[in-house]
């Protein structure tokens, strides 16, 4: 069984400790994570032995959540990161987690009312991808650009940072996937400006760049007929018209048929080009110049579905402090590097064991020629005495 190591408590305590929540998911987890009861039946999270927590039952929902000691990210940036490892070759499921306001019930806590919700999402080949949703005055923003996730077996780190300048950045194993402003790539705020509507396009507006010449007009001898009777037909001398009815002539594909006349075209001189809508100022907009800040930020849940359960959490980080960010990160590489080693160990211990089998089975496979033949040969000599009597 390959065994991971996973980052240890001791490289964390060895950050700035400004973190709201570190979670290895080391002992007594199960008395700091809490089950959900908005839904039946959820699946069941249980400890990994190479690290973390893991799905354990196939077609379920899964929620369990935490909490942690109440903060603002005004002024700070925000950093949630976490690592999952997708063992079981997920084919369709979530593997993100949902950041929320502090809740005095965490187990009756409404798992769709959370401030920020960050992780792959996999199902199928069509949908691969990092969500980043926001939640703002009462509604879900989701991510503008689709954000590509991993979706192989080994574990990946998944970092959202969201800063006080109202940008954004995603990182994978601890480099940059992608970013940018979260006016741009999210709805926060309603445009600054709209059509005006007290104005609509002219009805005489003319906005066709080209018309049919109406000097090009189709010729006499334009032939549009696609089909003719067959000038070469002649009834067969043996037709009856009492039992075959009356004779029909086929018909062929036309000879001269041009196809369907259209006239040239040429530049419209009624163009006006094309017409613009006046804007004004919008009334609804308002403005917000920190759409990033959240005021409270008190709790961390898993609420995902997963056809194939498999899949490893650990690692949970929530911070304002990139410094134990980015030892996470250093920490998370040592991880990587050892299960990549511990994955190509296996690899080729599997690959030994098969050219083993493949030669134990070319030299049984020699070893029954060469008997086929020896019996062969002693059949021949019992012959021999029959030939020299003959």
């Amino acid at each position: 069984m390959m065994k991971i190591v996973a980052l240890s408590a001791a490289a964390l305590v060895a950050c700035t400790n400004a973190a709201a929540l570190q979670e290895n998911f080391g002992e007594g987890w199960e008395d700091r994570w809490v089950q959900s009861t908005t839904k039946e039946g959820l699946g069941k999270f249980v400890a990994d032995e190479a690290g973390g927590i893991k799905t354990s039952e196939d077609a379920k929902f899964y929620g369990m959540s935490t909490k942690f000691d109440t903060f603002s990210n005004e002024g700070k940036k925000l950093i949630v990161q976490f690592r999952v490892k997708h063992g079981q070759n997920i084919d369709c499921g979530g593997g993100y987690v949902k950041v929320f306001p502090s809740s005095d019930d965490l187990a009756a806590m409404d798992m769709e009312s959370y401030n920020l919700m960050f992780g792959p999402d996999i199902c199928g080949p069509g949908t691969r991808k990092v969500h980043v949703i926001f939640e703002y005055k009462g509604k879900q923003l989701q991510n503008k650009k689709s954000i590509a996730c991993k979706f192989d077996e080994a574990s990946h780190l998944y970092t959202l940072i969201v800063s006080p300048d109202n940008t954004y950045e995603v990182q994978i194993d601890g480099k940059k996937e992608d970013g940018g402003s979260l006016y741009e790539d999210f709805d926060f705020l309603k445009p600054k400006e709209i059509n005006n509507p007290e104005t609509s396009k002219p009805a005489d507006w003319v906005d066709e760049t080209q018309i049919d010449d109406p000097e090009d007009t189709k010729p006499e001898d334009w032939v549009t007929e696609k089909q003719i009777v067959d000038p070469e037909a002649e009834q067969p001398e043996d037709w009856d018209e009492e039992m075959d009815g009356e004779w029909e002539a086929p018909t062929i594909d036309n000879p001269e048929y041009k196809g369907d006349f259209k006239a040239k075209r040429i530049d419209n001189p009624e163009y006006k080009g094309e017409w613009v809508h006046d804007q004004v100022a919008n009334p609804e907009f308002e403005e917000d110049a920190a759409v990033y800040d959240y005021a409270d930020f008190g709790a961390v849940a898993f609420d995902l579905w997963q056809v194939k359960s498999g899949s490893t959490f650990d690692n949970l980080l929530i911070t304002t402090d990139e410094a134990e960010m980015t030892a996470a990160q250093e920490e998370f590489t040592k991880t990587s590097e050892a299960e990549a080693a511990a994955k190509k160990a296996e690899d080729d211990a599997k690959a030994k064991e098969e050219e083993a089998k493949k030669a134990e089975a070319e030299t049984a496979s020699e070893d029954a020629d060469e008997e086929g033949d020896e019996e062969g040969d002693e059949g021949a000599d019992d012959e021999e005495p029959k030939k020299d009597e003959l």
